[in-house]
């Protein structure tokens, strides 16, 4: 990690929500789902467990012993799925630090993670994991400091909650927004608290306006948002460079193609989200370091 020490990069592991959609038809933006990681001052932050993780995990196993920081929005199986499958979390010497908001209906992040590798869902139970995992409770609008790195959070709006991160080093901040739908008449002051001046905001544009009001279709109330709703947050909040998240599974290549031309015209600093792609926080003339085919 000595390499990272003045970096502060964003590489995508998984960018979809709901399911996992590997295939022919979505192979250039990706078919897993939400996994992102940070590597700042010198540490490893993960966002979401979604099945990214696994990819994530395998691309680990030439830096062991290492640590992380792992932060989950909410437990929804798009966003914990890969973590029994995580393989760096089952090698002893291996260190990390876990945390999650306690869900409503009381239970823990590490109760949540414990629970879907129980039989008969999964063969092996987490206490099979060799590494060392700190399972952290946190709590809605508390701040973790990592050394100088600050990780904030706030509420979202999403069915049996989530929140969203916003890191911050070296006077530049990342905003991680998913799962959150927005409101009918005003725009979440939590999520534009989270991307105030962000040099990067990644924001869950799972549909389209036209998709979420459909008459016969409507995607009201299923906790999501849309890209021309994320375009209003990234000009209210002063957002440097927007990141389209979380695609809806039925979404191919060509629809993704679509969704570039149609963001890229509305908001010029705009990204849609594909795996593998490393972005730079702290260099808006260099901000896309790796962008796949």
């Amino acid at each position: 990690m000595a390499d990272h020490a003045n970096q502060f990069l964003v590489r995508f592991w998984g960018v979809r929500g709901s399911i996992a959609c590997p295939g022919p038809q979505t192979v250039r933006y990706g078919g897993n789902t939400s996994c992102v990681e940070m590597l700042v001052a010198g540490q490893r932050l993960i966002f979401d467990g979604g099945t990214g993780l696994r990819a994530l995990g395998l691309a680990l196993l030439p830096e062991m012993p290492l640590e992380a920081t792992m932060f989950f929005t909410h437990s929804h199986w798009d966003h914990i799925q890969g973590f029994p499958f995580f393989v760096p979390a089952f090698v002893p010497g291996n260190r990390f630090d876990i945390y999650g908001a306690i869900a409503p209906n009381g239970s823990t992040i590490e109760q949540r993670l414990n629970d879907q590798m129980l039989h008969p869902n999964f063969p092996v139970p987490l206490q099979v994991m060799g590494a060392d995992l700190k399972f952290r409770d946190i709590d809605i609008g508390e701040i973790v400091r990592l050394g100088d790195i600050t990780v904030e959070n706030s509420l979202l709006n999403h069915p049996g909650e989530a929140i969203g991160y916003r890191v911050t080093w070296n006077h530049h901040s990342v905003a991680y927004i998913t799962d959150t739908e927005h409101f009918p008449d005003r725009l979440d002051e939590n999520v534009l608290w989270l991307a105030r001046d962000a040099d990067i905001a990644i924001y869950d544009a799972t549909y389209t306006d036209e998709e979420y009001n459909h008459p016969k279709t409507s995607k009201v109330g299923w906790g999501h948002s849309t890209w021309q709703e994320a375009v209003k947050v990234a000009k209210e909040a002063n957002v440097k460079t927007l990141v389209i998240f979380h695609h809806d599974p039925i979404h191919d290549d060509a629809f993704m193609d679509n969704t570039v031309a149609n963001t890229d015209k509305a908001f010029p600093n705009s990204i849609v989200a594909k795996e593998g792609m490393v972005l730079n926080a702290l260099d808006p003339d260099a901000r896309l370091v790796c962008n796949p085919a």
